[in-house]
């Protein structure tokens, strides 16, 4: 058996440039992985050949709805590999909460049954079975700090990130990511694309970043006008940015010290009520 923590991630830009053809959309995103993780444990020569998904505690599917085990699926086809195949999630990560918990958990699971049954493919291949899964896939799969452009799946290394501490706070609903791209109402991309990136420096002194920008949070916000407060709230608490992450619900609040984020999660978490998940996580 083989264990793996599969984390979450954050965007910190998100630009959309329009709509492909092959239904994903043109993007320019920087994606931080962050220390929040579920946890996924992997066994060969189990279940009689067939492979098998289970993820208790969660109302998650445990069959071809699952994009884990359509991973699973995938890899295993490529691999010609008939052995049985058991894998167990254990949820820590909110679900359809713009934090890339079900990405993570493909590209988990492509990396860790490449691991078992001796690496036969490249990191290159991966990303490839990847992208055909989802658009955050591949950069888990590449597996450091880095810009992805097109659906995904060109992928660059971003340097000069510092270390930061992460709030993260979810008012306990889901957000569909399909609804939301599709509510942004966007033509078909016709011209050639040359991508670049952004302006997105780190203030010298105190390592505030700009650029922070996400092009799908007013979609959502409109959708759900409370985020609004909820950054307000992180920033009124000593945050030096606050952006939704991905399609949302989730935003965060960026912090240079943990002492100062703790502080805000103790403020953040009273004042919810029990009504708002807050989870302060920092970069990896």
């Amino acid at each position: 058996m083989v264990k793996k923590l599969s984390p979450a991630k954050v965007n910190l830009h998100l630009t959309v440039l329009g709509k492909r053809g092959d239904g994903y959309h043109d993007i320019v995103t920087l994606m931080q992985k962050i220390s929040l993780c579920d946890e996924m444990t992997f066994s060969l020569g189990t279940g009689g050949g067939r492979l098998t998904l289970k993820c208790p505690g969660s109302d998650l599917p445990d069959d071809e709805r699952n994009i884990v085990y359509r991973a699973a699926k995938a890899y295993l086809t490529l691999a010609s590999c008939e052995k049985g195949v058991a894998i167990s999630i254990k949820k820590k990560i909110p679900v359809a909460a713009g934090l890339g918990g079900g990405s993570s958990n493909a590209a988990t699971t492509l990396i860790a049954l490449n691991e078992m049954l001796g690496n036969g493919l490249s990191r290159g291949e991966l990303i490839k079975i990847g992208k055909e899964l989802g658009a955050d896939v591949p950069f888990f799969i590449f597996g450091q700090t880095a810009w992805a452009f097109g659906a995904g799946d060109i992928l660059q290394a971003a340097e000069n990130i510092p270390p930061l501490w992460f709030l993260l706070v979810n008012p306990r609903f889901a957000v569909s990511t399909k609804a939301i791209y599709e509510s942004l109402n966007l033509g078909l991309t016709k011209d050639t694309i040359n991508y670049s990136i952004p302006r997105f420096q780190i203030k010298a002194g105190n390592s505030l970043i700009e650029g922070l920008k996400n092009d799908l949070e007013g979609v959502t916000l409109n959708l759900h006008p409370q985020l609004n407060q909820l950054k307000k709230d992180l920033l009124r608490c000593g945050a030096r940015g606050a952006l939704m992450s991905g399609s949302g619900p989730t935003v965060f609040g960026i912090f240079e010290r943990e002492d100062r984020a703790l502080k805000a999660k103790e403020a953040l978490t009273n004042e919810g009520s029990g009504k708002l998940w807050v989870y302060l996580a920092h970069s990896i």
